[in-house]
């Protein structure tokens, strides 16, 4: 797998997989980009399960807050990882030993040698992308993130 380029049908078959995700280092924080990502998710039809041992117990939108994958006790589909590149290297190994499908790094967020592992057991990977930013681009939703959509652009189209 070439993970410095996605093609388009990878990450929509990715995402068409992914029903219920685990989101390493969500945030009750709803200015952070992880909040606001499990927002969006949820509202796509995604169930987000969020994983912060900080706020164990507790609920971020609706959802009681895991402190680990271990801690989940239905399948999960895709393991969304918020946190540094080096911490992925034992979530990634958290997410196999889950049964996860999935593992999705989130932007900024790189471990070769945990991609390697995962695809290894079977796992697909996404490195240093956002499902929401992803999901967005791919349905030709316009927002923040109308840029990529292809929808919109400054250049002229040409009259046929």
């Amino acid at each position: 797998m070439n993970h410095d380029d996605y093609d388009d049908n990878y990450i929509r078959d990715v995402l068409r997989d992914a029903k219920i995700v685990a989101m390493v280092g969500a945030s009750a924080n709803w200015n952070r980009p992880s909040f606001f990502a499990m927002k969006y998710m949820q509202q796509k039809g995604f169930r987000v399960i969020p994983v912060n041992p900080g706020v164990a117990g507790q609920e971020i939108l609706g959802e009681t807050v895991a402190a680990n994958l271990a801690e989940i006790e239905e399948p999960i589909d895709m393991v969304d990882i918020f946190r540094n590149s080096e911490a992925a290297g034992a979530i990634t190994d958290e997410a196999i030993a889950a049964g996860a499908k999935i593992v999705w790094m989130q932007l900024g967020v790189r471990n070769d040698e945990a991609a390697k592992r995962a695809e290894d057991a079977g796992l697909r990977v996404v490195m240093n992308r956002c499902p929401k930013i992803e999901y967005a681009r791919l349905n030709g939703e316009l927002s923040w993130h109308g840029i990529n959509s292809h929808v919109i652009s400054s250049k002229r189209r040409k009259l046929v």
